[in-house]
């Protein structure tokens, strides 16, 4: 299993009381659908490892979790700050229109307002309290254009494009030297 097979869960945040125990961050919108979590993959270096969970108590956003086997501070301890992972197969199927960040990786952006093609959306990411697009331009420069439902109009997966209102002059400033 690689990181391109999965989506990001969380992290682990620290270790909770000393018996192997550790607090998780769950880095998703509805954290509830995570409480009869039986595995995931805990990133350790460059590579994804399962482990199984005996117990989990969900309070929000945040959890606490036992793994299988880790019965100890020191082991709870090393695990600190590593990301948490699941396939991508297990993700909730979600209705008509709505669609997870993932799924707008490669996908070219046209902004509605010119027909134009911008570019070929590279990643999504948040910054604060906003969510951007990180597309690459046919110039090869970085443009980041923010993402909100208002902004856009449609996302057409059949020919793996989206049409978005980009705010006028926004590309510009990227192509500026």
């Amino acid at each position: 299993m690689t990181v391109e097979d999965c989506y990001h869960l969380g992290y682990i945040v620290k270790p909770h009381g000393l018996k192997g125990e550790v607090q998780v961050l769950l880095d998703v919108d509805y954290p509830d659908e995570y409480k009869t979590l039986e595995s995931v993959f805990v990133q350790q270096g460059q590579q994804l490892v399962p482990f199984f969970i005996t117990a989990i108590s969900l309070n929000g956003d945040k959890a606490i979790v036992r793994f299988e086997d880790t019965d100890s501070l020191e082991l709870a301890q090393s695990l600190k700050g590593c990301a948490l992972y699941l396939p991508l197969s297990t993700l909730p199927e979600r209705e008509e229109g709505d669609f997870y960040f993932h799924e707008l990786v490669g996908l070219e952006l046209i902004d509605v307002n010119t027909d134009d093609a911008v570019g070929m959306i590279e990643n999504v990411f948040e910054a604060g309290p906003q969510t951007l697009l990180s597309v690459k331009h046919k110039t090869s420069k970085e443009v980041l254009i923010p993402l909100t439902d208002e902004l856009i109009k449609e996302i057409d997966k059949e020919n793996n494009q989206i049409h978005m209102f980009v705010p006028e002059g926004l590309v510009d400033v990227y192509l500026e030297d």
